[in-house]
């Protein structure tokens, strides 16, 4: 077999000679004969289509640690990693659009917390939490003010004091006045708040140890709500007649399910499809999913913690939120569906709808 040099292989994989060397020294690519005495490198043809992978896998911005384990696994697995690899790109590049849009408004002298649109907008809500059929007590907090809409959903030995002093450290944002251009960073520093008052409700060494929640809330800007979210709770969007789900549950069924490996209606029976992957806790990953949505008079949102999402179709959520014109009445509604359905856990829901101020 006649290997290539080093400057022929560069021209057929279009890498150059650098890029070559050092995905040598990284293990990406290894020729197939070193020069002992010269140290020049050759490379068999056969090699030509890792050279490419490792080429357009670059392309798409994958880091060099992940394209040595893409590049070790067999094509089917190789294409799950991909499409994994894909998936939290798309994500991570929603979230980063929402920001820029944000930032671009606010760099022109667009001010998000004033209305854009010619009449001044509302909110009309109400929050609704209930134990269920199965749980002996009541480990959620749901919360609607004029400005916050929340939704917790506790666990471990302390959970229920765990999500009320998650939504109470958000409770200040009723009635902080915050600039436009600090809206995202006063989110974060709220989060601080509540991360350290979950923290606090049990000390280390305590029994209470594992004690945390989820946190799902949207801060009322007069033309935008910004989101916080951590956990598996949920966001829908009811407008112009169609249901959307504004969050992504974090998760250990839907990264596999992001990742190929599982479909949505097999992780509705997976034995860890209540694993959480971020939340409010020690030792959690507390890493917030941080937004911007800008509001029209007629939608409605609807914050729910898994005890409704998880028994409640997504057909019959809609059907309840485009059909139910009270906010008390809707939120009622959704509570008794998940309690037909064997109430098997807590269940807290928000309803809020955006309004014209008369």
């Amino acid at each position: 077999m006649e290997l290539l040099t080093i400057g022929a292989f560069a021209k057929a994989s279009r890498l150059s000679p650098k890029a070559l060397r050092l995905y040598d020294e990284l293990g990406l690519l290894t020729p197939a004969r070193v020069d002992p005495a010269t140290g020049y490198r050759r490379y068999a043809p056969q090699q030509l289509e890792q050279a490419r992978l490792v080429a357009w896998l670059r392309r798409l911005g994958m880091p060099l640690a992940r394209i040595r384990q893409v590049c070790a696994l067999e094509a089917g697995e190789a294409a799950g990693e991909i499409r994994a690899y894909w998936a939290r790109v798309e994500a991570d590049t929603a979230a980063r659009r929402d920001l820029a849009a944000f930032l671009v408004d606010h760099l022109t002298g667009k001010d998000p917390t004033m209305p854009r649109t010619t009449a001044p907008l509302a909110l009309r809500y109400a929050a609704l939490s209930d134990t269920g059929q199965v749980r002996a007590s009541n480990q959620d907090t749901a919360y609607a003010g004029s400005r916050l809409l929340a939704v917790a959903d506790g666990y471990g030995s302390a959970g229920a004091p765990a999500s009320a002093a998650a939504v109470e450290a958000l409770r200040s944002l009723e009635t902080e006045t915050v600039p436009a251009g600090e809206l995202l960073g006063a989110l974060e520093d709220a989060l601080g708040r509540a991360e350290q008052a979950v923290h606090g409700v049990s000390a280390p060494g305590d029994d209470d140890t594992d004690a945390g929640t989820t946190l799902t809330a949207m801060l009322w800007t007069g033309s935008q709500l910004a989101l916080v979210h951590i956990g598996d709770s949920r966001v829908h969007l009811l407008r112009d007649g169609e249901l959307f789900q504004i969050t992504h549950d974090h998760t250990v069924v839907q990264s596999l399910i992001d990742e190929g490996r599982l479909t949505p209606e097999e992780a509705a029976s997976h034995p860890q499809r209540s694993l959480l992957m971020r939340a409010l806790g020690r030792g959690a990953d507390s890493t917030p999913d941080l937004r911007l949505h800008d509001a029209r008079a007629g939608d409605r949102y609807l914050l729910c913690s898994d005890g409704l999402s998880t028994v409640v179709p997504a057909g019959d959520i809609h059907r309840v939120l485009s059909g139910t014109p009270e906010p008390e009445a809707a939120v009622r509604a959704l509570v008794d569906l998940a309690n037909a359905s064997g109430g098997p856990d807590n269940v807290s829901c928000v309803v809020a709808d955006v309004v014209e101020q008369p």
